[in-house]
């Protein structure tokens, strides 16, 4: 039978839910044969064709001529049989169309619920697989509401979670704010697609500066470590494949503009652009950032380090709260041991540098003798 009307339906969900023709008629069809068991009390001897392009469907019922009826569901008399087509004999299998207009009215109400049903599953798998596809990357969405301490980020499709603990601390949400979050995990369940996001993640500033720095979008500039201390500082390691590109000066943009178009997102967090290097005491000296270094002894067996610095560059290196020694730290993967000048005197370090140093140390000789080449001669006098 011919049903513009299902047609029609059939075309708007096409478009609004993006689900594909095919499986909406499989869905219709499971739904009749359901309707068939609820009417008939069974479905396994009942098929159903139905045209895609006109959703012309038919029910058949598939029966056994006998010569004495028991079970209208499954047999048919010869005689019924015959008005059909006189050809069939005893045995034979005839499909006998069902007009499904008969069905009753708890039969019709399941198979209208077996519909809305599939098409909900389809539905949420389609969501799924497209946001699964989103996982470990950043999506821009809108603060839809709190839920508690939790918000509710809507990412157009469907909502993500972004819990307490991946929010910035001291950053402020409204509703209908756009905001770029970075996706953890996305899960199916029976209610629809969980997303987990993040604002706190360090592959966060990673994915901001695919985004905002072509050089590193396109792999010339690679990053090769991120520390972060979400909401007041970064640092970053970034090596570049190519030697006539400046892997800092690539990351920073002409005037800052490229990295402060990322701190305007993370709410002003600060960033440091270092170099990477393979030498551990040159990393060491360039995680240290902005601070400056006279020496460093970097041990690659056990991942120690001693640094010098300058008397007055002390607070700086540490930070607050030892905050730069600690990312710093975290960037290179080594314990770091900063002294000042004055205080590595008084401990005797690094006063035979040139004997005890190998190729996994580092001393800058040149900024150490600039530093001290005054009061050398003054005491020399």
């Amino acid at each position: 039978m011919a049903n513009s009307e299902l047609l029609s339906a059939l075309t708007v969900l096409e478009k609004e839910k993006n689900i594909s023709r095919d499986t909406i008629l499989a869905t219709i069809e499971d739904a009749l044969l359901v309707a068939c068991k609820n009417n008939y009390g069974s479905y396994d001897n009942f098929s159903v064709t139905m045209d895609s392009e006109t959703c012309e469907y038919h029910v058949f019922a598939a029966k056994e001529v006998v010569e004495e009826v028991f079970d209208p569901v499954i047999e048919i008399s010869l005689e019924e049989a015959h008005e059909i087509d006189g050809s069939f004999k005893m045995g034979d299998i005839v499909n006998v169309e069902i007009k499904s207009q008969n069905f009753g009215r708890i039969a019709t109400s399941a198979a209208k619920g077996v519909i809305l049903q599939k098409l909900k599953e389809e539905e949420r798998n389609l969501i799924y697989s497209e946001y699964e596809g989103k996982a470990h990357t950043i999506i821009t969405g809108t603060v839809s509401r709190y839920i508690g301490k939790n918000i509710s980020v809507n990412l157009g499709k469907t909502d993500a979670i972004l819990t307490e603990n991946e929010q910035i601390k001291g950053e402020r949400y409204n509703t209908n704010d756009r905001i770029k979050v970075y996706v953890l995990e996305v899960r199916n369940n029976p209610r629809g697609p969980r997303i987990r996001v993040s604002r706190t993640h360090p592959d966060l500033v990673r994915c901001l500066f695919e985004e905002e720095v072509s050089e590193v979008r396109e792999g010339i500039v690679e990053i090769k470590g991120i520390a972060r201390e979400a909401g007041n500082r970064s640092k970053i390691a970034v090596w570049s494949n190519d030697p006539d590109v400046d892997p800092v000066g690539a990351c920073v943009g002409m005037n800052g503009s490229r990295v402060n178009a990322i701190v305007n997102e993370l709410g002003n967090e600060k960033i440091d652009v270092v170099e990477w290097n393979e030498n551990p005491a040159m990393l060491i000296e360039n995680a240290l950032s902005p601070a400056k270094v006279i020496a460093v002894v970097a041990d690659s067996d056990e991942k120690t380090a001693k640094v010098v610095v300058p008397d007055y560059q002390l607070s700086l290196a540490i930070g607050r709260e030892g905050q730069n020694a600690r990312l710093a730290a975290r960037l290179t993967g080594f314990k770091i041991d900063i002294k000042s000048e004055t205080q590595a005197r008084e401990a005797g370090d690094f006063l035979d540098y040139e004997e005890e140093y190998d190729d996994d140390e580092y001393f800058d000789e040149e900024e150490y003798y600039e530093e001290t080449s005054a009061e050398t001669e003054a005491t020399e006098e």
